[in-house]
């Protein structure tokens, strides 16, 4: 029968690790108060503060549970291990060789959770995606991107929020503006900011060429309410209201209550079609246009860091993070962490994860040097 002692001597260090990075003391002190303060009949009326103190008790609850759970996996399969040996029972190699696999691949997704470091890397994340670069097919392109986070944020559990679409040309879209709410949302995403490539032959062109198209990605954390640290004087906005219309489908709904939002003194307009009524739209469109400026003054405060917002690129050639090749072969890869996969459908239908986590491994590795 095969020895296990150095897997399970492996996955005991492995958990005492998490034990440290996750800073489970601290967080079972943390429950206890949290948990004393929702216990509190007064606490909702101030509904911003329950709210916020029913998400920091599931977050710490989850960190948790989850830990208590690979501790009590670890430890049926030590008993799995001692009851083979004593028995001399080799027909549960396979048992606990599956069981051993099943457990290295959560602690895999457990030790994810270290790689999130940043000041927002538990915060949703407004995100946008932009046509560049290629006519109607970086137009198309856009569209595509869109329809790709939205798969990747239903497989992960997230909830991707569609506030304005612009609608192509001919076919696509312009641009179009999200949010992602959910757990570590801006630490998943913020690796997706920046010029995306497309290469295939275009389905726009009747000579069947190959065609390069570009759309670039902007992702920067959210916030419920108008940051503390940004000053928004109603001076210098313009605020327009709109009917919606144009791409986005079952995303958008068709109001005459759109609201778009220009800051004048910076030139960044923002915009929210999507709620049921003027105001509130008007209220998520400054809700991003704070989490903008926030960026831009971050970035005016350490441009070679950029670390919310990340440095700008023209949407062009020789100025993407990552290129999508349909022909002449299949390929996907990031050419930042070289992590590159040949299933460039599976990628587009959502299957984003491999290109996530080795971009935070690449950046932790990176703070480190």
């Amino acid at each position: 029968m095969h020895d296990y002692t150095q897997e399970l001597s492996a996955l005991q260090r492995r958990l005492d690790e998490a034990a440290a990075y996750l800073g489970i003391d601290g967080l079972l002190e943390e429950r206890g108060r949290l948990e004393g303060e929702m216990a509190d009949p007064d606490l909702w009326s101030d509904q911003d503060r329950g709210r916020q103190v029913q998400k920091d008790l599931a977050r710490v609850v989850d960190d948790i549970t989850l830990h208590a759970g690979l501790e009590g996996s670890l430890e049926d399969l030590e008993t799995l291990v001692e009851l083979a040996l004593e028995e001399n029972e080799e027909s549960l190699d396979d048992e606990i060789s599956t069981a051993l696999y099943d457990l290295q691949r959560s602690f895999e997704e457990l030790e994810m959770r270290s790689l999130f470091a940043g000041q927002y890397d538990e915060s949703d994340a407004v995100c946008s995606v932009q046509s560049g670069a290629g006519g109607t097919d970086a137009q198309d392109w856009a569209e595509t991107l869109l329809r790709m986070y939205t798969r990747w944020a239903e497989r992960r559990g997230l909830n991707l929020q569609v506030e304005s679409v612009s609608a192509g040309t001919e076919a696509g879209i312009s641009s179009a503006e999200f949010l992602i709410r959910g757990r570590h949302a801006f630490g998943l995403m913020q690796g997706e900011r920046g010029v995306h490539r497309l290469v295939r032959i275009s389905p726009f062109n009747k000579e069947a060429k190959r065609q390069t198209a570009f759309a670039s990605v902007h992702v920067v954390p959210f916030f419920e309410e108008v940051a503390a640290e940004i000053t928004i004087d109603e001076t210098d906005l313009r605020i327009d209201t709109y009917r919606s219309s144009g791409a986005g489908g079952q995303h958008v709904n068709v109001t005459d209550s759109a609201v778009r939002i220009t800051h004048l003194p910076t030139g960044i307009v923002t915009s929210c079609q999507n709620e049921r009524s003027q105001h509130q739209n008007k209220d998520r469109a400054m809700q991003i246009l704070a989490a903008r400026l926030l960026d831009l003054e971050r970035q005016k405060r350490n441009e070679e860091l950029a670390e919310i917002g990340g440095k700008q690129s023209n949407v062009d050639f020789g100025s993407q993070i990552r290129s999508y090749v349909l022909h002449p072969y299949q390929m996907v890869k990031d050419l930042r962490t070289e992590h590159e996969v040949g299933d460039v459908m599976g990628v587009l239908d959502g299957n984003l994860d491999g290109f996530i986590e080795s971009y935070l491994r690449w950046a932790r590795a990176g703070d480190r040097t």
